[in-house]
């Protein structure tokens, strides 16, 4: 696919998607929803990849639906999200709660980091919820502006954001569609931590890294599936699935070498990434 309004590069096992319509503060639009897509497949899939970096380019992160779209859907008379069919299904087949738009950040099973560099609002907003881990800069605003739009909460954030910042905050923003700052939103849990503007992108490259370096593959596979499937279901069945993981997952050769590692004092030597056939099929 030719790439217009996203960005996509591989740098030491980390892919960086940047939103890439930096005039109009990268503003969503259904071209940028089919190359978003696109790239975060591209990643998913690639063996060389071990954690994801989403942000944006110039002043915004993503300041919502592009102007031209509201318009559009005025015109068209209801709501068009402009894009072809089919799309690419990132994260798709990890479970069934995830194969829908946004939700299938939960089915890739890497981490994925969100560098909010700038303002975000609505779809811009959910994007950076649905990240797994959340850097910001100090002094940004941002809200899930829905309501001044007269549209419902966005793209699953009425379930997502009460499990992030808890339920009255989460009731707060939603219901007033009110702004609120990057130091707020730090208050409510839902950034990670702030950090100035020129480092931004390269400490959520050293937070991929890390990751990368010192946890294994499989753990991180495992441990983001477990974290997202848990929300769906009972504790007896967390445990019990945790507990066959345990037994599976300590008779492989990374478990081994993460122990001889621990033991010399020395970084860990992963073997390779599964693809995602071999994780579905696990």
């Amino acid at each position: 696919m030719e790439l217009k309004v996203v960005q996509y590069r591989v740098e030491a096992g980390v892919a960086e998607l940047r939103l890439f319509r930096p005039k109009r503060m990268n503003a969503w639009t259904g071209r940028m929803h089919t190359e978003y897509r696109y790239c975060l497949l591209q990643a998913a899939e690639d063996p060389e990849v071990g954690a994801i970096v989403v942000t944006g380019e110039g002043r915004g992160f993503c300041v919502g639906a592009d102007a031209a779209a509201l318009s559009g859907h005025v015109e068209k008379g209801g709501y068009d999200p402009g894009t072809p069919d089919p799309l690419a299904e990132p994260g798709f087949g990890t479970y069934d709660a995830f194969d829908a738009n946004f939700a299938y950040h939960f089915g890739i099973r890497k981490p994925i980091i969100a560098a909010v560099n700038g303002p975000a609002a609505g779809v811009g907003l959910a994007l950076a919820c649905y990240a797994d881990l959340r850097l910001a800069c100090p002094g940004l605003n941002f809200s899930t502006a829905h309501g001044k739009l007269n549209f419902p909460a966005e793209f699953g954030l009425s379930w997502l954001l009460p499990r992030i910042v808890g339920l009255g905050h989460a009731n707060d923003l939603l219901l007033s569609s009110r702004k609120f700052t990057s130091e707020e939103g730090l208050a409510m849990g839902l950034f990670n931590r702030l950090v100035d503007p020129e480092v931004l992108v390269a400490e959520a490259h050293g937070w991929a890294r890390q990751l990368i370096e010192t946890v294994s593959p499989r753990s991180l596979a495992e441990t983001k599936r477990q974290i997202y499937v848990d929300q769906h279901r009972d504790l007896r069945s967390a445990v019990e699935d945790s507990e066959a993981l345990l037994e599976a997952m300590s008779r492989e050769p990374d478990y081994k070498e993460g122990v001889s590692a621990f033991l010399a004092g020395r970084k860990p030597s992963w073997g390779p990434r599964r693809t995602t056939k071999e994780d579905h099929g696990r």
